[in-house]
């Protein structure tokens, strides 16, 4: 929240879980991660919550087209897809993830150093935590979110051709909150900020941000 530019609004003694890695899990157990968006309460300021990384939605299976399989779904890429279009179109569904660093498989493949799946690592170069344009909506388990996807820039592209995370500069957080559809799409596009990349598995350490 001090990253958006304001203090928390809960009590002192609330205490969120601190957030490490998160990955999709699937059906089996909800893999919770922050995001932050606009309460519906007063004159709408800025809340944190817990969501699902995910979409609920249901695929035919390859065996059996007729059997329908459950899929999370964490990256909104086709925004004409039913599936994203009404969270987009709906300002009050709209959200903006925090992250300190993204991953995208190696194209080379193999272990990383952590013994997990060898991965290339990103971060914004002038900004400790960076955000993500992100979609909400509530599900049977619970409120859930996605982050939108654009097309890479040059920094991304040698490692992930098709996509990168629609990553938000600060100043566009009220746009992409309260603005149109139109205003809200413009903002879906490559990073164009300076960015690091790495193949070592950053620290597990939490960022401190003063006010």
């Amino acid at each position: 929240m001090r990253a958006c530019g304001l203090e928390p609004p809960f009590a002192p003694d609330e205490v969120f879980p601190p957030t490490r890695e998160i990955f999709p899990t699937g059906k089996k157990t909800a893999r919770m991660g922050p995001v932050v968006r606009r309460s519906s309460a007063g004159n709408r300021p800025l809340e944190m919550v817990l969501m699902e990384w995910g979409f609920p939605t249901q695929v035919p299976s390859k065996r059996n087209p007729e059997v329908k399989l459950d899929k999370y779904v964490t990256n909104a890429r086709n925004l004409r897809s039913p599936l994203w279009g009404g969270s987009l179109k709906i300002p009050a569904r709209r959200c903006i993830v925090p992250f300190t660093w993204f991953a995208e498989p190696h194209p080379e493949g193999g272990k990383g150093d952590d013994g997990k799946p060898r991965q290339m690592w990103f971060a914004l170069q002038d900004q400790p935590i960076g955000f993500f344009a992100g979609l909400w909506r509530p599900t049977e388990r619970g409120e859930a979110y996605a982050f939108v996807t654009t097309s890479p820039n040059d920094f991304v592209r040698p490692w992930h051709e098709k996509a990168m995370p629609a990553i938000l500069q600060p100043t566009a957080f009220t746009t992409w909150l309260d603005g149109s559809l139109d205003e809200a799409t413009e903002l879906i596009r490559p990073y164009a900020g300076a960015m690091v990349r790495q193949e070592e598995t950053p620290p597990d350490n939490l960022i401190e941000i003063d006010a």
